[in-house]
């Protein structure tokens, strides 16, 4: 059974930092082209970061420079690192896992960005 779960979420003040991991269980995770992706209150889910599976990187203009994903094909991991946090990062996190056979998402992390 195919399973993501994500965690690391919070409330953390403006210009402060967040990892976020998400583990992954009963997929070909290694084949696997992995991303983050958030939804604001009142808005519709957005691309935030995407890694494929021979470790290109991918970012949304609002966070390049200030997040960073990466994966651990040994741990069935990736991870969301989350630095320079602004207000409006203020949003469930999803993260999700694309195979050719299928597409799978977590049930989301919230992170909540304010002083």
């Amino acid at each position: 059974q195919a399973q993501l779960v994500e965690s690391g979420g919070g409330l953390v003040q403006p210009g402060g930092s967040l990892r976020l991991p998400c583990a992954a269980s009963g997929i070909r995770f290694s084949a696997a082209r992995l991303g983050w992706f958030r939804q604001a209150p009142g808005k519709q889910r957005e691309f935030v970061a995407g890694i494929d599976n021979t470790g290109n990187t991918y970012y949304a203009n609002s966070v390049q420079g200030r997040f960073t994903i990466s994966r651990d094909n040994a741990q069935n991991t990736v991870y969301l690192q989350m630095n320079s946090l602004k207000p409006e990062d203020t949003a469930v996190y999803y993260c999700n896992a694309a195979l050719p056979s299928n597409d799978y998402w977590g049930q989301g992390t919230q992170v909540t960005v304010s002083s």
